[in-house]
């Protein structure tokens, strides 16, 4: 695959207009029409594909997910989110706890966060010595370029959010009862580090920005034009074809014969809308 070509110019989407929900929503059915098809697809020929979402707090990783997925099954499209390792798995080599969600063939993979928490959360809050840094960035190209020989299809979005437009959506979250679980503790500690976890993206970005499984930066300012670019580009990086398709026929539904409905009283749930 080519190295994308990087550019540090400000993204057009910053420039336009927000998009209206019901362009959004028109865009995005367009697309899922196309994430099922990609699904058939994967299953049809065995395809193994991962694909891992990065970004800071506030970033979409979670709409984004949401979005790609909300059409297709999770048996099919699994998305995984660990949680912090356990006692025995902090002993293991560090990767060891991702590997057992790997693809298998007819699955796609996703990774709300991933094996780059070493690169990030865990240097900047200080969960890891800079040498266990230093190791995992060393050691993760030679592990993805493994990954990638075993026939898996890789692909690693980071979403880029502004510092402003963060800052507005935390802030958004405190007043939203319906997200305030979104924000933890560590978010706080967390955001106040704005360039740390800069220069940690950066260092990231310089060591696995690699030709066999590179980087690929969305702005996510815009959170419905992130999703749509995200998922058009993932569309377009794995080959597929719409799997031939029998015409669907609703069988004929049998007669009652016998069945009467039954006399025992239903604890019907309260109609209040």
């Amino acid at each position: 695959m080519a190295k994308e070509k990087k550019s540090s110019k400000k993204s057009n989407a910053d420039e336009r207009p927000k998009m209206t929900n019901k362009e959004y929503l028109s865009e995005l059915r367009r697309l899922h029409v196309e994430v099922v098809k990609l699904q058939e697809w994967v299953q049809h020929k065995g395809i193994k594909v991962c694909i891992v979402f990065e970004g800071r707090d506030g970033a979409g990783k979670g709409g984004t997910i949401k979005a790609l997925t909300e059409r297709v099954s999770p048996r099919i499209f699994r998305v995984v989110a660990l949680p912090a390792p356990t006692d025995r798995e902090k002993s293991q080599m560090y990767v060891q706890r991702y590997l057992p969600h790997l693809p298998a063939a007819g699955e796609v993979v996703i990774f709300d966060r991933s094996w780059y928490n070493r690169a990030g959360v865990e240097r900047v809050m200080g969960f890891c010595t800079k040498e266990q840094v230093d190791g995992f960035l060393k050691a993760i190209p030679l592990v993805e370029r493994a990954i990638v020989d075993s026939g898996v299809i890789l692909l690693k979005y980071w979403l880029e959010v502004s510092p402003e437009e963060q800052t507005r959506r935390l802030e958004e979250r405190i007043k939203d009862g319906r997200k305030i679980w979104k924000l933890t503790p560590m978010d706080l500690k967390s955001y106040s580090r704005w360039y740390d976890y800069s220069r940690a993206r950066d260092d990231m970005f310089k060591a696995s920005d690699t030709e066999h499984a590179p980087w690929l930066v969305a702005n996510s300012n815009d959170k419905r034009r992130a999703r749509l670019n995200i998922i058009t580009d993932l569309l377009s990086r794995i080959p597929y074809k719409q799997v031939p398709r029998e015409k669907v026929t609703l069988p004929q539904r049998q007669k009652p014969g016998n069945y009467r409905e039954p006399d025992h009283p239903l604890r019907q749930v309260p109609e209040k809308f």
